[in-house]
């Protein structure tokens, strides 16, 4: 009987031992197989979502960036690319290879200059104010002019570039006054730039503007040059009438094609 009783309770024992251990190994399996579906699912969408998002932002960023930068350029390309042709106007300089050209009661056209630009003189850029040809002057002669004072040209222009600047004669103008560039005057002269001066009438009117060359005869009364005290007058240099036109001096003008001939101090 003792027997029997103990052998139940080892079989008893041993089958609950039994079911125990298969309980743990089900639930480290299941655990085990929970977690690693869980850590490979999350992995998995991180990586994807990630790469979608880069690859869906990155590409539209890149996109709009180059339209945008494209049409900028082609806008302000646009803007600068004026095309116009100025007759009798003022070209001024603004840079080097840059000027702009002044029309009375319109905005000023700024423009450029190249290599292929055709420069033409009537004196004051280069040539002879006396010549009714113009000459091919070259871009530092247009330059060296422009900055010492305005020039008086026509001026053709395609798409922010000059193609023909072409230098005006006085008469072509009408000079300072608007006048004409071919009589005599007789009042003050002024000092205008090297070479160039105005002779205001003494009976009223607009000053006009005229050059001087090599040839230009000056006679100096004692304001000029000479005395005052002399029976005649002097013959002076051009740089001593140019000293007293800085100051004002009276004189009588006799002007053939924008160029004085003959400049006599009044006595």
């Amino acid at each position: 009987m003792n027997r029997h009783l103990r052998k139940a309770a080892l079989v008893t024992a041993a089958i609950s031992a039994g079911l125990l251990m298969t309980a743990c190994q089900n639930g480290s399996s299941h655990s085990g197989g929970s977690t690693g579906t869980g850590s490979s699912q999350h992995t998995s969408t991180s990586r994807t979502s990630g790469t979608s998002k880069v690859s869906k932002n990155g590409s539209r960023t890149s996109k709009s960036s180059h339209v945008s930068g494209t049409s900028a350029r082609n806008t302000s390309g646009t803007a600068r690319g004026d095309s116009a042709t100025v007759t009798g106007g003022t070209v001024g300089y603004l840079a080097p290879g840059k000027y702009t050209v002044h029309v009375p009661g319109r905005t000023d056209q700024a423009f450029f200059t190249a290599t292929d630009t055709e420069v033409y003189g009537a004196g004051k850029v280069c040539g002879s104010p006396r010549s009714e040809a113009r000459p091919r002057c070259t871009l530092a002669q247009l330059e060296t002019a422009t900055r010492k004072a305005p020039v008086t040209a026509d001026v053709t222009i395609r798409n922010g570039v000059a193609t023909v600047v072409r230098e005006r004669h006085d008469a072509e103008s009408g000079g300072t006054g608007g006048s004409g560039a071919n009589a005599t005057y007789d009042g003050t002269v002024s000092y205008l730039a090297p070479g160039k001066y105005t002779v205001a009438p003494k009976q009223g009117g607009a000053p006009q503007a005229f050059y001087v060359a090599n040839d230009t005869v000056v006679h100096g009364a004692g304001g000029i040059c000479g005395s005052p005290m002399a029976e005649s007058t002097s013959t002076c240099t051009l740089d001593q009438l140019e000293t007293a036109a800085k100051k004002g001096v009276t004189a009588k003008v006799v002007i053939a094609d924008g160029v004085a001939t003959s400049v006599t101090e009044d006595r």
